[in-house]
């Protein structure tokens, strides 16, 4: 379980395909702090830690994870948003993310509006995903608010500090996202039959 709150960015040092599955190395700050079997959302994907060594981690992506998500479009270089599992001893600063990607949102706009910026994504609506007008919703493991909220398509405000302490400063228009929807709007829309 996760918050959706970064800690920091880690930079992909080197995939490894193996058969239908995906190694990555990823070099953090906190990377030294881990410990092997421990979940570690990347870019809101959860992904166990397999491997360490100094500074940086080993996690493998499977088939399943690649169809559903960005991790597959990653490239030695990148910058992924990191965020370690929530304790439950302290406060809930964002929203409960469970580090499920539901699918992915590809950036169709991109307006930066007098020092924040708008990103509006679209997404495949035939899944049954849905956003709410204020509603939570994570993009790329970033636990964010709905400012406009459309049948296949969503809009978030960043303020200036998520901009600069998450990769969305490499997001342009046509690059895809990974997405996980509200999971009590989950819930609620499935029971409603949509």
């Amino acid at each position: 379980m996760f918050t959706g709150i970064i800690e920091t960015l880690g930079k992909i040092t080197k995939l490894k395909e193996e058969q239908s599955n995906l190694h990555i190395t990823v070099k953090s700050t906190i990377s030294k702090d881990l410990k092997i079997d421990q979940s570690l959302a990347h870019n809101g994907v959860c992904l166990t830690v397999v491997g360490l060594k100094d500074d940086e981690h080993n996690v493998t992506a499977i088939w399943e994870t690649l169809k559903k998500t960005n991790i597959g479009d990653l490239k030695v270089g990148d910058l992924v948003n990191l965020e370690r599992c929530m304790q439950m001893n302290g406060r809930l600063d964002g929203h409960i993310v469970q580090g499920h990607v539901d699918q992915t949102a590809k950036c169709i706009n991109l307006k930066e509006t007098d020092g924040s910026w708008i990103f509006t994504f679209e997404y495949d609506a035939d899944k049954g995903n849905v956003t709410v007008e204020k509603g939570s919703v994570c993009v790329n493991g970033i636990s964010l608010t709905v400012v406009n909220s459309c049948d296949n398509t969503f809009s978030v405000a960043i303020i200036p500090y998520t901009f600069e302490y998450t990769n969305l400063q490499n997001v342009k228009i046509g690059d895809f996202v990974n997405i996980e929807f509200d999971i009590i709007g989950k819930y609620v829309a499935k029971m409603m039959g949509k």
